[in-house]
């Protein structure tokens, strides 16, 4: 029984299948013959029907011809093979055989693809005659107007192209001839052959214009002001090269020569109407000349220097060596008296050589200036080397003069700090005898003696000869530290001396009734009278801290006010 249910429900599962297999083919059939018959509506005739307003003549009427058999076979020949392609997909959906049926379908698609991609080509080519024709009927008018604009400008300015004239009007007669080649075209129906004789036109009335705009100035520049230039440039090279300057190194005459037959060349190309190759070469003429104007200008300009600053850089020359002579005399004063170092040494006497050498190069450059054989841009820069290298020099010059002055300048810094060292050692002894403390600790005496030893050492480099600049700092950094830790450690032994006395004096009280107490204050009265009064205000303090604690605070306040 439940075998029999099974088969059942396996029967009943396939035929759903099976109804909804079917239902989507169908649906997919059903949307290729909608596709059909929205090709078949389409107005392709409503859209051929235009172009019997045309001409039907020539072109017109194959592509016509052609246009229309070719919608016939899509409608006689093509869709009939649809229709019975879908019958086709309907019956193998009717027999379950899906399979058959999709490939069915999938030809159907092709063949509309095909048939779509037909009719597009129809319109597209219908258009684009149709569009021709409206195209060209609206354009020639302007054309025409043009044409007439262009003769009429040509006719009464005639004077201002010169022989351009005659190949610019021969333009226009061929304007003439392809204007009838295009009437011809559009009677006998050949619209796109008619559209290509229209763009052909605008586009040699396009180029008329632009060569009757720049054919007078391109005349004037070719026929006056390139030959006005030219000869102004001869006319300035024969007056400098008799003034005497060297010009060789220009060749000016192959240069003219070559500009001149250039420039013949291209008032030909003119006088032909060819813009193009005479606008570029007349250009590049221009710039030629332009160069050759700077070229001789700054020869010019050269020469003026020359003559402006070869006296001036002679007296700086002289001048510069002088200083450095007073320079050289003054590192043999300082040596005597200062230690200098051999790199110093040997960076003056490169000094002295760089000079030497900068003179003789001067002198050389003098010559040439003299002989004026020499080409002057050449012999200005040389001088500009000169005069850039002199400056660097001066630049070393007066930093190792710098130098020189630093080592008598820091010198007399150095005996002015020495001088307030000492100062500061008579302001110690002086605050040590007017504290009038018993006597002094051994540390504190050591300090002393090596404060005065650190003064004495200084004072003995200073008085060396040749002066080690480099020594005397170093021991007088070391005077420095030992001054002031001098000086420091006098207000620290003065104010402990004057605490533990007074420690000592106020413990007193407690000295007959705490044995312990009187033991401590005869301790430190002991190192008090040995001068070791750090020690004797740590054993009073303590003593004292154990029967009176705090006792210290208010001995401090009492010192403070002693102390300020």
């Amino acid at each position: 029984m439940e075998y029999i249910l099974g088969i059942i429900i396996l029967v009943i599962t396939l035929i759903i299948w099976g109804y909804f297999l079917k239902k989507k083919h169908f649906k997919e059939i059903d949307q290729l013959e909608a596709w059909k018959m929205e090709i078949m509506n389409r107005p392709i005739l409503d859209e051929l029907s235009k172009v019997k307003q045309l001409n039907m003549t020539g072109e017109t009427e194959e592509m016509f011809e052609r246009w229309r058999n070719e919608w016939d076979a899509i409608i006689t020949v093509y869709m009939p093979d649809v229709e019975e392609l879908l019958f086709d997909a309907d019956d193998y959906v009717d027999k379950y055989r899906l399979g058959k049926s999709k490939e069915v379908q999938q030809m159907i698609s092709t063949k509309l693809t095909n048939i779509e991609t037909a009719i597009e080509k129809i319109l597209r080519e219908l258009n684009e005659l149709v569009g021709s024709e409206e195209k060209n009927r609206i354009e020639i008018e302007e054309i025409k107007e043009g044409y007439r604009t262009i003769k009429k400008n040509l006719l009464v300015h005639r004077h201002t192209f010169a022989k351009a004239a005659d190949p610019l009007e021969s333009t226009l007669d061929e304007i003439v001839v392809v204007l009838k080649q295009y009437e011809e075209a559009t009677e006998n129906g050949n619209y796109l052959n008619a559209r290509e004789l229209v763009l052909s036109i605008k586009n040699q009335l396009v180029t008329i214009q632009t060569k009757m705009e720049i054919i007078p100035q391109l005349l004037l520049d070719g026929h006056s002001s390139l030959p006005t230039s030219l000869l102004e440039l001869k006319d300035g090279f024969t007056e400098m090269r008799e003034q005497g300057y060297s010009l060789e190194h220009i060749e000016f005459e192959t240069e003219i020569l070559r500009l001149e037959t250039e420039l013949e060349h291209y008032n030909n190309q003119l006088d032909l109407a060819e813009t193009e190759t005479a606008e570029k070469g007349i250009n590049e003429i221009y710039d030629s000349v332009n160069l050759l104007y700077d070229l001789l200008e700054k020869e010019v300009l050269s020469k003026q220097y020359l003559i402006k600053n070869e006296d001036l850089l002679k007296d700086n020359l002289e001048a510069f060596a002088y200083e450095n002579d007073k320079l050289k005399a003054e590192t043999v004063v300082v040596r005597h008296s200062y230690h200098v170092t051999e790199s110093e040494l040997s960076a003056q006497k490169k000094l002295e050589k760089q000079i030497d050498k900068l003179v003789k190069r001067f002198q050389l450059l003098s010559l040439e200036i003299a002989d004026n054989t020499m080409i002057s841009s050449v012999l200005s820069e040389e001088m500009q080397g000169i005069e850039a290298i002199l400056n660097e020099l001066k630049v070393e010059h007066e930093a190792f003069a710098e130098k020189l002055h630093a080592l008598r300048k820091d010198e007399l810094q150095a005996r002015g700090v020495l001088q307030d060292l000492r100062k500061k050692m008579g302001d110690t002894s002086r605050t040590i005898s007017q504290s009038n403390i018993p006597g002094l600790p051994e540390k504190y005496r050591n300090l002393l003696a090596e404060a005065k030893e650190s003064i004495e050492d200084v004072q003995s480099k200073l008085e060396e000869k040749p002066l080690d600049m480099g020594s005397v700092h170093i021991f007088l950094e070391k005077a420095i530290a030992s001054v002031t830790s001098l000086y420091e450690n006098t207000e620290v032994l003065i104010e402990e001396m004057l605490f533990a006395e007074k420690v000592i004096q106020y413990g007193n009280r407690y000295r007959s009734r705490y044995p312990a107490v009187a033991e401590a204050l005869r301790t430190a009265e002991h190192y008090f009278m040995e001068y070791e009064y750090e020690r004797a205000l740590e054993v009073a303090a303590s003593a004292i801290e154990k029967v009176e604690p705090g006792y210290l605070d208010k001995i401090e306040a009492d010192m403070e006010e002693v102390l300020s």
